[in-house]
């Protein structure tokens, strides 16, 4: 391995380096169920922590809420979470100011913390009921082909 081999090797390193994409840093809030005692808290934290690109683990017991901070995909935190075979799900709550409508019944929640509520999609609240012009012109005296019942 000469001087053309060493080259070789320095290239293809480098080339390799500009297709690693770099992930940003990122929060992922969970809701683990029956976080019960310390045990409990730290098998769920040195699972989590032993995720590639975990940086930090914390654990609100009083909250059942864990958040992970670190360049880490959010899919890879909840299934390394679900290997503790406890239910977990994304934090299903945000602040009251988030949610564009926070007085709707789909957002409270009695087990919400305080100045909290549920994620309510925007497509949830709008009931759309669209009437097909055809038949409100259907019966209009404006209209000379329409019907004439009368």
């Amino acid at each position: 391995m000469g001087v053309e081999g060493t080259m070789d090797y320095i290239s293809e390193f480098l080339k390799k380096r500009k297709r690693m994409k770099k992930k940003q840093m990122q929060t992922v809030a969970l809701r683990v169920a029956r976080i019960d005692c310390e045990g409990c808290e730290r098998k769920i934290k040195h699972i989590l922590s032993s995720v590639k690109g975990v940086k930090s683990v914390d654990v609100d017991v009083k909250q059942q809420k864990v958040t992970v901070m670190g360049y880490m995909d959010p899919k890879n935190v909840l299934e390394a979470a679900k290997s503790t075979r406890k239910k977990v799900e994304l934090w299903p709550y945000v602040p009251y100011t988030m949610v564009a409508n926070p007085y709707i019944s789909q957002a409270y929640d009695k087990k919400a913390p305080p100045n909290m509520v549920r994620k309510v999609l925007d497509t949830a609240l709008v009931n759309e009921t669209t009437v097909d012009d055809s038949y409100t012109v259907m019966f209009s005296d404006e209209n000379p082909n329409s019907c004439f019942i009368m």
